[in-house]
């Protein structure tokens, strides 16, 4: 869309403008559609465009799943809420494991990155810190293709100790603060490699596991509307924010995970073309992208434990798949159809 918008509609950008853009979203952390967004607002009308572009880009979504949030909040526990998520629930482990499939095909490109991949599942099943599998993951890698060529690389010592000194860092179980909301979003926002998707380990780490302020079923809700919503996926965090802080915790939440997309944008726009002709950064992204499909592999069946709760919900979820990955339905249709089927569903029994 953005292409046809800026491209060839409005000829803001050229074909190869474009393409470099979108390889730059690539290299840093963050929502890559909202930075997207960011950097062609930067490259067309300087800071004031940068802002404009990433606040409009964002607040429509946001404004969409606050009011989701808020009718989730008042009507959740009424039973006709619960049937739409019923049936919505197994077409999002479905709409996941697409992405799960379209991710592999790219990022599991030679047999030591598959092992790199099997090796990480295997210790997020064992509860390693999802941050360090992430930033260890992107280090063996370029440690490998290093060692391959007989050299060191530069640096090599932070990304040897760097995993270790973030790997301590746990959020801890608290009650709940909306400082500490916001910081929980900022982590996220300032170090999230990979598809919005991998946001699901981050959040199930942090707010089910570390902090219990919400159940794996509230999680796998707000995942839900994120995908129901348009907008970047990242908009999850409204959700969120709103069910355990309120409005000023969806506030809170949303500035957290997106700021550093501004920050990250606004700093890397001299460092891009260095860092793309880097061997070192290209294997070190080839690494995180690894280990963030692990990651989605791993908080992916965690989820569909509850969500598939018996045959119906398995059917829909199998039958969500196949139209996705066989016949190219757009999710969004899916989702409205899983929908008002749980809605019949659950009238039904």
């Amino acid at each position: 869309m953005m292409q046809d918008e800026v491209v060839e509609r409005r000829k803001w950008l050229t074909s190869e403008e474009f393409l470099d853009l979108l390889g730059a979203t690539n290299l840093i952390p963050g929502p890559n559609s909202t930075e997207m967004a960011i950097h062609i607002g930067h490259r067309r009308a300087g800071w004031v465009g940068l802002i404009v572009a990433g606040v409009c880009f964002i607040f429509p979504a946001a404004l969409i799943t606050l009011a989701l949030a808020w009718v989730y909040v008042r009507f959740g526990s009424v039973p006709e809420a619960r049937g739409i998520l019923y049936g919505v629930k197994p077409v999002i482990i479905a709409v996941v494991l697409q992405a799960i499939w379209g991710l592999g095909k790219s990022a599991l490109k030679t047999k030591p990155l598959m092992a790199l991949g099997a090796v990480t599942l295997a210790a997020s099943f064992f509860g390693v810190n999802e941050l360090v599998l992430l930033l260890g993951a992107g280090a063996l890698t370029v440690f490998g293709r290093f060692w391959s060529r007989r050299g060191a690389p530069p640096g090599a010592s932070v990304l040897q100790i760097a995993p270790v000194a973030l790997g301590t860092m746990s959020s801890g179980v608290g009650a709940f603060s909306p400082l500490k909301l916001f910081l929980v979003f900022l982590k996220i926002g300032a170090i999230l490699f990979g598809s919005g998707y991998v946001l699901l380990a981050f959040l199930r780490a942090d707010l089910v596991d570390r902090l219990h302020w919400m159940t794996e079923k509230q999680l796998i809700d707000a995942v839900a509307v994120g995908q129901l919503t348009p907008g970047p996926v990242f908009s999850t965090a409204t959700f969120i924010g709103y069910v355990v802080g309120g409005g000023t915790g969806a506030v809170l939440a949303t500035l957290g995970i997106f700021l550093p997309s501004f920050f990250f944008v606004a700093v890397s726009g001299a460092l891009i073309p260095r860092l793309q002709r880097s061997a070192g950064a290209r294997a070190f992204l080839d690494g995180v992208n690894v280990a963030s499909l692990a990651l989605m592999t791993a908080v992916t069946w965690d989820l569909g434990r509850a969500a598939l709760v018996d045959a119906a919900t398995v059917a829909l979820a199998v039958a969500s798949a196949i139209l996705l990955l066989r016949f190219k339905i757009n999710s969004a249709w899916l989702v409205v159809g899983g929908a008002a089927l749980g809605f019949v569903l659950k009238a039904l029994l």
